[in-house]
């Protein structure tokens, strides 16, 4: 049985990792009232996510809140209900939130239909507060993983880089 939660207010939309640089899980999670959902997803589904608030932000007045910093770490224990597939995005003019849905990841079959509706899923509304907090740490999360090679842009490992171009 596939998990559904919508949540109209949330206390804290965040992500945060588990693991050290070259080795994290992304994991997102929505806490409201009590409930707490946590979602494993990737570095550029992160990522992409940041880069779509960011553009609605920056066609809206700035956000007049900011949740404190503390709200913004991952809760423990970190069990995700399901990993991260499909990703929609919007914005409701009427209530000057942002809508962001995640959904499971699910089967497809050989003609790239979806095999099994019963995802899990998770609709939430943020303000605008929320959302520009959630950019600006997913931004230094995303680039506090590894350093990359000067000379070949891949990451550079903690126990050292064989760099194709300096062979």
């Amino acid at each position: 049985m596939s998990v559904f939660y919508e949540f109209d207010d949330v206390d804290a939309f965040t992500t945060g990792t588990v693991g050290v640089p070259g080795n994290r899980t992304f994991f997102m999670q929505v806490r409201s009232e009590g409930q707490r959902v946590t979602v494993k997803c990737e570095k550029q589904q992160t990522a992409a996510i940041v880069q779509y608030l960011r553009k609605v932000l920056s066609d809206l007045p700035p956000p007049e809140d900011r949740p404190m910093p503390g709200a913004l770490e991952l809760a423990e224990p970190v069990a995700a209900s399901f990993v991260l597939g499909p990703i929609g995005l919007g914005y409701d003019r009427a209530t000057d939130k942002l809508l962001i849905q995640l959904e499971e990841v699910g089967e497809v079959d050989e003609d790239g239909e979806m095999v099994d509706d019963d995802r899990g899923h998770v609709r939430l509304y943020v303000s605008r507060g929320q959302a520009a907090a959630f950019c600006d740490h997913a931004d230094r999360l995303v680039e506090s993983g590894r350093p990359d090679c000067q000379w070949c842009t891949q990451p550079i490992d903690p126990d050292g880089h064989a760099c194709p171009r300096m062979n």
